[in-house]
């Protein structure tokens, strides 16, 4: 995993804490949005993973006049065969970069749905099991509107994770402009690590000890978003799953040996925030979703004596 993290680390500089929220979500076995603005390095984030594995890589360039056949694929007839045979889209890959996916329409985005969850895509009746690891890297402008389409809250809830990358430090924006001087150093870059190596560590993340009152504790985060006076929806239990299996994958790669409080309050504007839905007079409070998330937290005291099972 410090291979991994290193690797990614040559081409996007100064952003280390993304780079381990970024594998948080791969070993966790989920996706991620990352939703900042143009230019920040959402794209070459992606570009930078699937090169340090030696897995499949694929990329949808989302447009309003994408269908979702081009997204899962479709029966195509076959004169050599005589028949209809199933061509498979881009979806059946390890790692996919869904790029500007606000800019599809809600039935196209609406394709990746099962694939994200189920791990299969179905057509005209057949279903196709998609590869093992797959992970859904999406990225969205939030600042442009035009030509966009809100994602649906069934297609927020998929993803593990949401967050931006930000703008680097100034030290970090000079290594960005002296690693370019001469050429990208995404084109230079190798594989690290295989699809079996992440398989690997993706069970042995399954493994890490998580003691009953942390679970408590992420399961009292959840259910006080339901109960939230700025809150219409609360988050689901796949958001509590994910959080647990996000708390697991971290401490993995944190090289902890147990799931701590820490962990959970770290992660849960990441993996909550953009999955609740707040009431309208929300936007006049001039807080986010983190800032709730934060309240929440504050209000529900910390387990404390994790280290054994009692």
């Amino acid at each position: 995993m410090d291979e991994l993290k290193n690797n990614i680390g040559i081409v996007v500089k100064d952003k280390s804490d993304v780079i381990d929220l970024l594998l948080t979500a791969l070993i966790a076995g989920g996706h991620i949005l990352l939703e900042d603005s143009p230019g920040v390095g959402k794209t070459v984030l992606a570009k930078s993973l699937a090169r340090s594995i030696t897995a499949e890589f694929k990329r949808i360039q989302f447009t309003p006049d994408l269908l979702p056949a081009d997204v899962t694929g479709s029966y195509i007839y076959s004169q050599k065969n005589n028949d209809f045979e199933f061509r498979s889209g881009p979806v059946f890959t390890n790692i996919l970069l869904a790029d500007e996916i606000n800019r599809a329409t809600p039935r196209t985005q609406s394709s990746l749905l099962e694939g994200m969850e189920e791990r299969q895509v179905t057509s005209e009746g057949f279903t196709f099991s998609l590869p093992s690891p797959f992970f859904v890297i999406a990225t969205q402008n939030p600042i442009e509107q035009q030509g966009t389409f809100p994602l649906p809250e069934a297609q927020l809830d998929r993803f593990m994770k949401n967050t931006g990358i930000g703008y680097p430090s100034f030290n970090g924006e000079m290594e960005i402009l002296e690693s370019q001087l001469e050429d990208h150093p995404l084109n230079s870059l190798t594989p690290v690590c295989g699809v079996d190596a992440i398989i690997a560590h993706q069970q042995n993340a399954k493994k890490i000890y998580t003691h009953k009152s942390i679970r408590r504790y992420t399961l009292e985060i959840a259910r006080k978003t339901r109960e939230h006076q700025d809150i219409i929806v609360g988050v689901s239990p796949r958001a509590t799953v994910a959080m647990f299996k996000a708390c697991q994958a971290y401490s993995y790669i944190m090289k902890q040996t147990f799931v701590s409080p820490e962990t959970v309050k770290y992660l849960a504007p990441f993996v909550f925030g953009h999955r609740m839905v707040f009431k309208p007079q929300f936007r006049l409070k001039n807080k986010s979703a983190a800032d709730v998330i934060n309240e929440i937290i504050l209000s529900i005291p910390l387990p404390a004596g994790i280290e054994s099972e009692e």
